[in-house]
């Protein structure tokens, strides 16, 4: 079985092969086999534009975005992964973008990423028609859950159908505070699972959203949605979400065991 952690941040560190090699370090440690790096595209002033709306929306993320957003140029990610590639590492590496998902701006995402020569984009629903919903509990209130979730997993499955993104990053993320809808999840998680199937993309078993709020979220997928993700053949793949290179690895051994329970 191949040890796998496909969803490590390096954008806490300066883009050296000395910050690379203490990511790889970790994962030698912890007997992984291969590892996947990436950013947040909002880190690029290419993506800035898709997130007026969401920055409009709430004085809090127009602060947050406006304190990480936008400081470098895609081409400074893709020197470094040209630089890393032409090294021996002694372990597998693939570099990539996670991509927050908004439906109006596939085409600039295309555009953007086409010729990058990146291994892959996962893509992410961070925001419900413009709610950041993963960022503090208190912002939930007021909200309706209901709707909340009909609409996460609405944008999620128009994520799969968009056709640019090699997998799906913490496809039920949204349960990380607790909240938990009126009606049963199993017609949502069947779509999204046959989206994803038909569009041979891969789901995350992500252990961040548990390391980042141990007391209220789960480590990994729920039960029902790896059934349905299992159903439908989808490739389920262990990440830990890592934004520093002491994360990496965290909780792999465990979320690959349960994904195949």
């Amino acid at each position: 079985m191949t040890m796998l952690d496909c969803h490590i941040h390096i954008e806490r560190g300066k883009y050296t092969m000395d910050w690379i090699n203490q990511f790889v370090q970790t994962a030698k440690e912890r007997k992984l086999d291969e590892i996947w790096l990436l950013e947040h595209c909002y880190r690029f002033r290419e993506f800035v534009s898709m997130y007026d709306d969401v920055c409009a929306y709430s004085d809090y993320i127009d602060k947050w975005f406006h304190r990480k957003a936008g400081v470098l140029d895609l081409s400074d990610y893709l020197h470094l992964v040209e630089k890393v590639r032409q090294k021996d590492n002694g372990i597998k590496i693939k570099f990539g973008l996670e991509v927050c998902y908004f439906k109006e701006f596939e085409n600039l995402v295309y555009q953007n990423t086409k010729d990058s020569g990146l291994d892959f984009l996962v893509g992410s629903v961070h925001f419900i028609d413009g709610f950041a919903y993963d960022h503090q509990p208190e912002h939930w209130q007021g909200v309706d859950v209901d709707k909340a979730y009909r609409r996460y997993f609405e944008i999620s499955v128009d994520l799969a159908n968009s056709s640019i993104y090699s997998g799906i990053a913490h496809p039920d993320c949204i349960k990380l505070f607790g909240h938990k809808p009126s009606f049963p999840l199993t017609e949502y998680y069947d779509q999204l699972a046959s989206a994803l199937a038909e569009n041979n993309m891969y789901a995350e078993q992500n252990s961040g959203s548990y390391r980042r709020f141990p007391e209220t979220a789960e480590l990994g997928m729920a039960e029902g949605l790896i059934k349905s993700l299992r159903s439908h053949n989808v490739k389920i793949q262990t990440a830990s979400d890592a934004h520093c290179p002491e994360d990496v690895g965290l909780y792999i051994a465990e979320l690959e065991k349960m994904a195949t329970l």
